[in-house]
């Protein structure tokens, strides 16, 4: 327990001061000053200023790779999108500090460099398990890539526009956005066939979502 107010303390002392003097002017001897404890404890819990940004992030990855790990060949497609959730959730449930970040990543090259290469690693374990999931032979290498890509901007778009307060629905977006993109990704419909049936889960009203996803289907509100 100790460890953990200790890292929770560490946090907030360091985005505060990231606010109040800029992330470069912002020294570990300040944050750990500020925080009430000693550069080994610091250096216990993260590896660099720069770790505490993102103190998550591995964690995070593993969590996806569980999430993937743990389908069938028939529970894949939903295995990927809650994948996906996982995330989004968890920045969700992070509020201020993930909004503190993003001003933070806009303003630091160096930290926006460092969200891109995570980006790329949440990318990479998506097109791992979609390659395997499809086969693992050379022909599905591409449509992998295509797929892992595909679901990690829809979850991103959906991101950028909740960090941006553009909307208040960020998980009925998530679903919206999520369930079209999946589908690309389905077998194609048997000749004759007029239409495809998308499943996707929300507690948001119904009423409430469907103009999102028409949109995205393209299809008349």
């Amino acid at each position: 327990m100790a460890e953990h107010t200790a890292r929770e303390r560490l946090r907030e002392a360091a985005f505060a001061l990231f606010e109040e003097r800029g992330y470069e002017r912002t020294t570990v001897d300040d944050i750990t000053e500020r925080a009430g404890v000693g550069r080994s404890t610091f250096f216990r819990t993260f590896r660099s200023k720069e770790d505490v940004v993102f103190p998550d992030h591995d964690a995070l990855i593993t969590a996806v790779r569980a999430r993937l790990a743990g389908s069938t060949r028939e529970t894949a497609l939903v295995a990927i999108r809650e994948a996906a959730r996982l995330v989004l959730l968890h920045y969700l449930d992070e509020g201020e500090l993930a909004l503190a970040r993003y001003r933070l990543t806009r303003s630091v090259p160096a930290l926006r460099d460092r969200e891109s290469t995570g980006t790329l690693q949440y990318q990479r374990a998506f097109r791992e398990f979609a390659h395997t999931w499809m086969g693992g032979g050379e022909d599905t290498a591409l449509r992998a890539e295509l797929m892992a890509a595909a679901v990690v901007t829809a979850h991103n778009h959906v991101l950028r526009r909740w960090l941006r307060g553009l909307t208040k629905r960020p998980e009925a977006e998530f679903d919206a956005a999520m369930a079209p993109t999946i589908a690309l990704f389905t077998e194609p419909a048997a000749e004759g066939d007029s239409g495809s049936i998308v499943v996707f889960r929300t507690t948001e009203n119904l009423d409430a979502i469907l103009p999102a996803l028409r949109g995205i289907l393209g299809e008349p509100g």
